[in-house]
């Protein structure tokens, strides 16, 4: 049932519209730049893959095994987050997230790197998963505010800035690569960046109104979200889209060095063509959205997307494979936010849909990396590509669920 009062943001507190205007201004640069500071954390694990998985000398399903204990965090940590930030606030959540996050990512780096510990990279893989997946809601719950606060589409703008941090951080990965450095300095130093910047960020998010505030009836319901067909179809979109965006990120590096004969550098450079193109798509997509409606935009490119995954394995030279994982990026790139938005219609439920779509979505990374890693071992990493865009087109049946209620 929905919360019948005049859509006041009870959440948060009314100061003057001057003070409106200069505060929504500041969430949203703080919003985009913890959003940015994610990505640079995560694309430094990923451009870095090929290098872990030749210093713990790991097929390619014991490294999709590695993978899952980044997604296994992730999604433990999803079901708890909605209340989290409704206990603790968004930016108090996103802080402490993030500094287990940064923590798990130096573990990471110093158990492949140093250790040479399949067991150690797991736990920092896990901590990482965990820290990020709280960090995920938060952040979305808090750029969904700013969001209807403006009266305009911006949430496919953060995750741009998610999407250009990974382009730094995947760009970096690949200067590493090329000139050695340790896989654990640069992790270390990538989450030292990552800690420092974003809880300095928090201190200009929206604030929370203390929980006594708010009437029963508007306080997250997670257990009455999972009831919700809306939310749970908006989840299956998002987790057909996570699993679109998760397998590039995970596997596109190794992909091009296995099945298309590239060195370590040049698969980083694969992942970075990828998510440029991600970060286009999320750039220019706000315009398309607003124009044109969830709807159209997302059959668009959710074929764009399926096209490319199937050009990216298909082609028969490196220079048309790299046109197909930019078609892919493209096409991926607004499924994920636009489902957050979707979940984030109405502000006084928002953290407990979230939460369940963000669940949904994660078991797409929870899936992807053994099941791709499965397929790997049967056909090739490149080959085992080939799944995407057998989960894309079933999905366009989801796409209704993203209107505007």
């Amino acid at each position: 049932m929905r919360y019948e009062r005049p859509h006041v943001p009870i959440a948060r507190m009314p100061p003057s519209t001057a003070a409106i205007d200069r505060d929504v201004l500041r969430a949203r640069t703080a919003v985009a730049f913890v959003f940015g500071l994610n990505g640079v954390a995560l694309a430094s694990w990923f451009a870095r893959v090929p290098v872990a998985r030749d210093a713990l000398g790991l097929s390619a399903g014991q490294l999709g095994a590695l993978l899952l204990a980044l997604s296994g965090g992730a999604v433990l940590a999803l079901p708890v987050a909605g209340m989290t930030v409704h206990r603790l606030g968004s930016a108090k959540t996103v802080a402490a997230a993030t500094t287990l996050a940064s923590a798990g990512l130096a573990l990471t780096g110093i158990g492949a790197g140093v250790f040479g510990s399949t067991t150690i990279a797991a736990v920092g893989l896990f901590a990482l998963g965990y820290g990020s997946g709280t960090c995920e809601v938060a952040m979305n719950v808090e750029g969904a505010v700013v969001e209807r606060r403006l009266a305009r589409t911006i949430m496919p703008r953060f995750h741009a800035a998610w999407s250009l941090g990974t382009v730094s951080g995947a760009l970096a990965g690949a200067a590493c690569a090329r000139v050695g450095v340790p896989i654990a300095v640069h992790l270390s130093v990538a989450a030292v960046v990552m800690v420092t910047g974003t809880v300095l960020a928090t201190a200009a998010f929206l604030p929370d109104t203390a929980e006594g505030d708010q009437p029963r009836s508007a306080r997250p319901r997670v257990l009455a979200a999972w009831r919700e067909p809306r939310t749970l179809l908006v989840g299956l979109l998002v987790l057909v889209m996570g699993f679109t965006e998760g397998t590039a990120n995970d596997w596109l590096a190794v992909a091009f060095v296995d099945g298309h004969e590239v060195g370590a550098a040049a698969g980083a450079a694969a992942f970075g063509v990828f998510v440029v193109a991600m970060t286009v798509g999320r750039t220019v997509g706000t315009a398309a959205l607003d124009a044109w409606g969830r709807g159209p935009v997302l059959f668009g490119t959710m074929l764009a997307a399926a096209a490319g995954a199937l050009l990216a394995v298909l082609a028969g030279s490196v220079t048309l494979a790299l046109c197909g994982v930019a078609l892919w990026g493209l096409g991926a790139s607004l499924g994920f936010p636009v489902g957050m938005s979707a979940a984030a219609d109405d502000e006084h439920l928002a953290p407990a849909r979230v939460s369940v779509v963000a669940v949904i979505g994660y078991t797409a990374f929870l899936a992807g990396p053994p099941l791709v890693g499965f397929l790997g071992d049967h056909v090739g990493v490149l080959r085992a590509l080939l799944v995407v865009p057998l989960v894309l087109v079933p999905a366009l049946a989801l796409i209704p669920a993203v209107r505007k209620p």
